[in-house]
């Protein structure tokens, strides 16, 4: 299965939102826990989340400048 860039940034975005929804999530509910055991599992969860969203923007980035360079370059569709 091809994917064009453009589904392939649309589906980088849509992943990243989804990413850093749960670490925006798990950071905010870092206040109602009281065992620092659980509010240590619980930052670390939504680290992770973060970085992942990270990797969503850095992908939809690169491919945003994939079309951008390929535009310029005369790739893009004969008109």
């Amino acid at each position: 299965m091809k994917l064009s860039l453009q589904m392939t940034t649309a589906f980088a975005l849509v992943f990243a939102l989804g990413c850093l929804g749960v670490a925006v999530s798990g950071f905010l509910s870092l206040g109602e826990l009281t065992d620092a055991t659980q509010r240590a599992d619980s930052k670390g969860f939504a680290w992770f989340w973060t970085f992942l969203g990270g990797i969503g923007l850095a992908v939809a980035a690169i491919s945003v400048w994939m079309v951008r360079r390929d535009d310029r370059a005369g790739g893009g569709k004969a008109g």
